[in-house]
C-alpha cells in the first residue's frame, strides 16, 4: 500500500479527530469545495449526519462514536451517576439521526459497554470513551485494507468494474470498501477501467466516487444510472462491486437505492456482483432484507437538483435511500479477513464463529 499514499493523500479524510476536537469533511460541498467542519454539539453531528455532510455507513460510525465524546465533555463535572445517564441520552439522539446504517447503532452499542466498568469519577470515563472511539477509528483502517487485500485478486488486467454511489475513502477512514479493491489493484500495477454510476439522486457517485478515483489517478468513467445496461450488454463491464449499510443474517444486502437494479442486470448478463463489506456492517440480529428499515428522504431531493427546481410544484415524490438486493443475486461478500459465498446463512454463522 506504500506506493499508493501518495495518491490517497490527494484524497481528503472524512473523518478527523484532532487536539481533542472532532473535524468532520463536509461533503455535500464536493467536489468544488473541501471544507472540514469542526463539530461542538451533539445536534451539529446529528445534522451533520441527517443531511449526508457525513456519509458511508463505517464513516457515520466512526463520526457519532467520536461525536458522543463531543456531545459529554463539557459536562465532566456531573457526578459520575449523572454522567452515566447524560452518556445514555446523547447515545440514544445521535442513534436517531438516520436508521438503515447499521454502523451507527453498533458504534453506539460499543461505547455504551464502557458503561459497565468502574471509574474514579466521569473525567476518567470520558477519556475512556474518547480511546475507545479512537480504537473504532484504527479498526475500520485495518479493515479497509483486509477488504483491499481481499479482493483485488478479483481485478484483472483489461477489466472494466462498475460500481454503485460511493463506499470510498469518503465513506470510511481510509480507502473505502468497494474502492479498496480498486487502489489495491492501482498499486499492484493492474490496467482497469471503473465505471461509476452516477447515483441519483445526491450524485454520490458523480460528486464522490468519480472525483475521489480520479485524484488517485485511477482510470474511472462517470455514468448515467440509466446507462449500466447498455455497458453491461455492449460487453464493457466484467465485475461490479458495491459497498452496503447493511447485511443481514441470510446474505441480503442493502445499499444506496438503484443496487438492486444493478444487481438484477448483473444476473441477466451473467457478470459477478460482489458487495465489500467491513464485519461491523453484518447484523446477524435481522433475518431477512424485508426487516430492514428503510430510510425514507425529503421528496425536494427529487425535485431540485443542486438548487435548481425540476419539477412542478407541489409534485408527489417517493424518496427511499436505500433498497435491498436478495442473496441470490450476489456473488461474494468480501469481508476483511474472507470472501463469503453462498449459500450465505451458513457462511455468515461460520464468519461469526471465532469472532
Amino acid at each position: 500500500m506504500s506506493n499508493n499514499s501518495a495518491a490517497m493523500q490527494k484524497v481528503p479524510l472524512s473523518v478527523e479527530w484532532k487536539d481533542g476536537e472532532l473535524y468532520l469533511l463536509d461533503q455535500t460541498l464536493l467536489p468544488h469545495e473541501q471544507v472540514m467542519e469542526k463539530q461542538e454539539s451533539a445536534e451539529q453531528v446529528w445534522q451533520s449526519i441527517k443531511v449526508l455532510k457525513v456519509r458511508g455507513a463505517p464513516a457515520i460510525g466512526i463520526a457519532a462514536a467520536y461525536g458522543l465524546c463531543v456531545a459529554i465533555k463539557g459536562h465532566i463535572d456531573l457526578p459520575l451517576s449523572e454522567f452515566k445517564e447524560l452518556v445514555k441520552e446523547k447515545a440514544a439522539y445521535l442513534d436517531s439521526s438516520r436508521p438503515t446504517a447499521v454502523n451507527l447503532g453498533w458504534a453506539m452499542r460499543r461505547m455504551l459497554v464502557l458503561l459497565e466498568k468502574d471509574y474514579e469519577d466521569s473525567s476518567d470515563l470520558y477519556n475512556q470513551l474518547v480511546e475507545e472511539a479512537k480504537l473504532i477509528h484504527e479498526e475500520d483502517k485495518a479493515i479497509c485494507r483486509g477488504i483491499g487485500d481481499q479482493g483485488a485478486p478479483l481485478i484483472q488486467d483489461g477489466m472494466g468494474v462498475m460500481t454503485h454511489c460511493n463506499a470510498g475513502a469518503l465513506a470510511t477512514s481510509i480507502l473505502g470498501t468497494a474502492t479498496s479493491l480498486m487502489y489495491v489493484a492501482h498499486n499492484q500495477d493492474k490496467k482497469f477501467k471503473v465505471f461509476a454510476n452516477e447515483t441519483r439522486p445526491l450524485f454520490q457517485g458523480a460528486r464522490l466516487t468519480s472525483w475521489e478515483l480520479g485524484k488517485a489517478g485511477i482510470d474511472v468513467t462517470l455514468v448515467t444510472d440509466n446507462m449500466a445496461a447498455h455497458m453491461m450488454a455492449t460487453g464493457q463491464i466484467d465485475m461490479v462491486v458495491v459497498g452496503t449499510d447493511r447485511v443481514v443474517a441470510n446474505g441480503d444486502v442493502a445499499n444506496k437505492i438503484g443496487t438492486l437494479g444493478v444487481a438484477i442486470l448483473a444476473k441477466h448478463y451473467g457478470i459477478p456482483f460482489y458487495v465489500a463489506c467491513p464485519s461491523s456492517t453484518i447484523d446477524m440480529d435481522t433475518k431477512h432484507g424485508s426487516d430492514i428499515p428503510i430510510e425514507e428522504r425529503d421528496g425536494a431531493e427529487i425535485t431540485t437538483i443542486m438548487g435548481q427546481k425540476v419539477a412542478e410544484d407541489g409534485t408527489a415524490t417517493r424518496s427511499p435511500a436505500f433498497d435491498v438486493t436478495p442473496n441470490e443475486l450476489v456473488s461474494g461478500i468480501i469481508t476483511e479477513s474472507e470472501i463469503i459465498r453462498a449459500p450465505y446463512e451458513e457462511g455468515l454463522r461460520e464468519f461469526f464463529k471465532g469472532k
